[in-house]
């Protein structure tokens, strides 16, 4: 297995959600080919047997009647770095592919080597999750995600922002004195924490307050106060206080 991680020139992804229910259910297939200096992806996914379903109840929950999608194209060869490297760390279950699941192969000379399970499959579906968004905003499907931030403290308000650009793999720190890029697994892990609370749209404005307090709009337009509209889920974990010192480092 070592000399073909060692001559791999790409790799082939393949994930199917298993026995989930639709409008879920889906299965992906995402080849990734560096063997010409350049990023080449070929991505399809199809939402499965969505088929007695009625297009009310596919709306209800989040999707729409069209959200198979494929994709021909390169990607920022910043991404063949990041797979490569996982790719040569990996390690194998030991367990053939089975219904449910991501299994990875090795392309060599153009041809799929044999599909295996990796061991820590959590982190290949979000690293494969990563490169997808990065597809969907290359293609033009999806825009980078802005969260924007504002901090009342003593009548002094700090507004900034962090873009997430997945096509660059940059993420960017944006306030009133300032535009830097900042690290991207440190934005990557602040923004988990920004998605784990639990969010009460009853109490979203559409506009931030100027009150003292700490103040959050994930991009899609509403502002929620932390620790009133946005609450712990866990509570042993305070999610909401890590929100506030993540944004606030950077805002030191």
């Amino acid at each position: 297995m070592k000399k073909s991680k060692e001559h791999s020139q790409g790799i082939i992804i393949e994930f199917d959600s298993g026995v989930i229910p639709p409008p879920f259910s889906h299965y992906y297939r995402l080849a990734l080919d560096w063997r010409e200096r350049t990023l080449a992806a070929d991505f399809e996914i199809h939402y499965t047997n969505r088929e007695d379903l009625t297009e009310e109840e596919i709306l209800d929950e989040g999707f729409t009647t069209e959200d198979d999608f494929s994709f021909k194209g390169e990607l920022d060869y910043v991404w063949k770095k990041v797979l490569s490297q996982e790719f040569e760390k990996i390690k194998w279950s030991g367990r053939p592919p089975e219904e449910g699941g991501l299994s990875i192969s090795a392309l060599i000379d153009g041809k799929a080597g044999t599909a295996k399970s990796p061991e820590n499959q959590e982190a290949w579906q979000m690293l494969a999750q990563d490169v997808i968004q990065a597809i969907f905003e290359t293609a033009k499907k999806e825009a980078p995600l802005t969260v924007n931030y504002r901090l009342v403290d003593n009548d002094k308000i700090q507004d900034c922002a962090i873009t997430m650009k997945f096509s660059s793999r940059q993420a960017i720190f944006q306030s009133k004195d300032e535009s830097k890029e900042i690290n991207w697994e440190y934005a990557v892990q602040l923004l988990k924490m920004v998605f784990t609370p639990d969010y009460n749209y009853e109490l979203a404005k559409e506009n931030p307050s100027n009150k003292r307090g700490s103040y959050i709009e994930c991009g899609d337009g509403y502002w929620h106060e932390l620790g009133k509209g946005v609450v712990n889920i866990d509570t042993s974990f305070d999610a909401v206080d890590k929100i506030k010192s993540g944004f606030e480092n950077l805002l030191s």
